[in-house]
């Protein structure tokens, strides 16, 4: 065995090894710091193995070292270990090994809550409502979601063995199913809305999505439709070349989408669109939230800066960082930010300077006097530095605290789960609608159900008493706190009765995906989704479109201020 002390030998011998390495790109100042900062890092790890009070594990160790250092850069720069290689795949390619289903923790039972259409799940009976007791033999009651899907991903073409209670059963069923490679099957969705707008969602850009959209586009045209809607909300982008890919089918070949630059001029690049675009005349309009980002971004900023579309919606994220991944030892890796990505017409719309703290350590936005101003093809104003800020604002429903807080603790699903329970089949997803009579039936269930409300005058309320008890005056103001906070559970009702509309919404949502799984909840977002009614009255109007497209205001600046990070 290696003596710790020979061991040490061996280290300080790989980096007088290494050093050499770094003779081309730093000077000596930088040779200095990372010798002197390997070896005391070297002689901390050291004295920790050999004296800490319990013997540390060494590889969570190292990698809480690693993590805290690219966490010092951005939140883009991570270290992939061996157990996150398989996440990080299907984040890139929308592909994974399993069984092609959702699983989630209710009264501790676990319970299927969504499946994919045609996939082994679905065929094998394992639908929305089943509940999972075992898998291959090991009970999994006491297990947490991640560890029970940890048992059921593994290699396409094995099999792994389920005991399950099917959906409308009470007896125990076992099942021995062969995994399968499952695609995202609801990265994207299309459909023809009224007036013949023709409608895209992209969930997320993973490999291939450009050509999914493709084939879509084609479909809708050959319905005849005479405007599209490109929904990118709450798509928080991936790769970009698929981000160029897709504004390639907009616009002619040879013109630029984005280009990177960085620290070298090794990262310097321009990426062109490569091919025969599908449809350069058919009125197009992106929509977009503060939640699309990154190569949503490039896509929504490309064709905003070649006035190809209207942008809609509220101004996006701003991620205008690039990263690369190096493959490392022992099947890891390493995402790390190596440029900014700049839209045709040279803007950057990157919101926060990593490089800039304050005191405290909070990242600072760009500051609204560096942000500049700059022309689209036709000479419309657009700005850098604050994401990308739609030609046409759209408002979006806020929901209420309580009803995020009942959709958070499963209460709806577990409705839908009755609701279901006691009716074999539904309308169509366009002919559904639940009663009045149904919705109060909810709010009775509810009465019988302890159910948490993190309501934010509650949270300030606690505060409070915290405050008061820690000043020794609680007992003196006992019995007003306790009136006021018994008035915050009757304004509980009070919301309840308030949003019946979103929550006849959301009920109706988690009843479709019993029957109509993961496809007939797209179809009824999208038939009551407010903002895409909003597009649709814009791209409809085709002189409205060429009008946005040509109309130069004056300028003013989308100040970093009104938006929070």
């Amino acid at each position: 065995m290696i003596s710790f002390k020979n061991k040490r030998k061996i280290t300080l011998s790989i980096i007088v090894l290494i050093l050499p390495l770094f003779y081309f790109f730093y000077d000596d100042n930088d040779l200095f710091e990372i010798t002197k900062n390997l070896e005391i890092f070297n002689s901390v790890y050291r004295n920790i193995h050999e004296s800490y009070i319990e013997k540390p594990k060494s590889g969570e160790l190292i990698k809480t070292a690693i993590d805290a250092m690219l966490n010092s850069l951005d939140p883009y720069t991570n270290f992939i270990g061996e157990d996150d290689i398989e996440d990080y795949r299907f984040q890139t390619t929308g592909v994974y090994a399993g069984i092609g289903g959702t699983l989630a923790k209710i009264n501790d039972k676990l319970y299927i809550t969504e499946v994919y259409s045609n996939s082994p799940a679905h065929i094998n009976g394992l639908v929305p409502g089943t509940e999972i007791l075992a898998v291959n033999g090991k009970d999994v009651s006491k297990l947490s979601v991640s560890e029970v899907i940890s048992l059921i991903k593994g290699e396409a073409g094995t099999t792994v063995q389920i005991k399950f209670i099917p959906f409308r059963s009470t007896t125990p069923v076992e099942k021995v199913i062969t995994r399968q490679e499952i695609k995202l099957s609801n990265n994207v969705f299309y459909t023809t809305l009224k007036n013949n707008v023709g409608y895209i969602r992209l969930q997320s850009f993973t490999e291939n999505c450009s050509d999914e959209v493709k084939k879509a586009l084609i479909e809708l045209k050959k319905q005849n439709i005479r405007s599209l809607l490109l929904d990118l909300r709450d798509n928080p982008g991936g790769l970009l070349n698929e981000a160029v890919y897709l504004v390639n089918l907009f616009v002619p070949k040879d013109v630029e989408v984005v280009y990177t630059k960085g620290r070298t001029s090794n990262w310097y690049k321009s990426y062109r669109t490569l091919f025969q675009p599908v449809d350069t005349e058919i009125p197009l309009a992106v929509l977009i939230n503060e939640n699309s980002a990154s190569a949503s971004e490039i896509v929504a900023g490309a064709l905003q800066d070649l006035d190809r579309a209207v942008i809609i919606g509220s101004r996006s994220y701003g991620k205008g960082l690039v990263q690369n991944t190096i493959d490392l030892p022992y099947n890891t890796k390493l995402k790390v930010t190596i440029a900014k990505y700049y839209t045709p017409s040279g803007r950057c719309i990157q919101a926060l300077d990593y490089s800039q703290k304050d005191k405290s350590g909070r990242v600072l936005a760009v500051p609204d006097s560096l942000i500049t101003a700059f022309k689209t093809k036709n000479g419309r104003i657009v700005y850098d530095g604050a994401g990308i800020t739609p030609d046409i604002k759209t408002k979006s429903e806020n929901l209420s605290a309580i009803l995020l807080d009942l959709n958070e603790q499963n209460l709806f699903f577990l409705y839908a789960y009755q609701y279901a329970l006691k009716r074999q089949s539904i309308p169509a997803v366009k002919d559904f609608s639940l009663s009045e009579n149904d919705i109060q039936e909810f709010l009775n269930f509810l009465k019988d159900k302890k159910y948490i409300y993190h309501s934010s005058q509650e949270n300030i309320l606690k505060e409070f008493k915290l405050s008061a008890e820690n000043d020794s005056i609680y007992e003196e103001i006992k019995k007003e706190y306790e009136a006021l906070f018994d008035g915050l559970s009757k304004i509980q009702e009070k919301l309840l009765q308030k949003n019946k509309s979103i929550i006849k919404e959301f009920l109706e949502i988690n009843i479709i995906n019993f029957y109509y799984y993961s496809k007939g909840k797209e179809e009824y977002i999208v038939l009551k989704d407010n903002e895409i009614e909003q597009a649709v009255q814009i791209i409809s109007d085709n002189n409205k479109v060429k009008e946005i497209l040509s109309k130069i205001d004056p300028p003013k600046k989308p100040f970093n201020s009104e938006k929070r990070f």
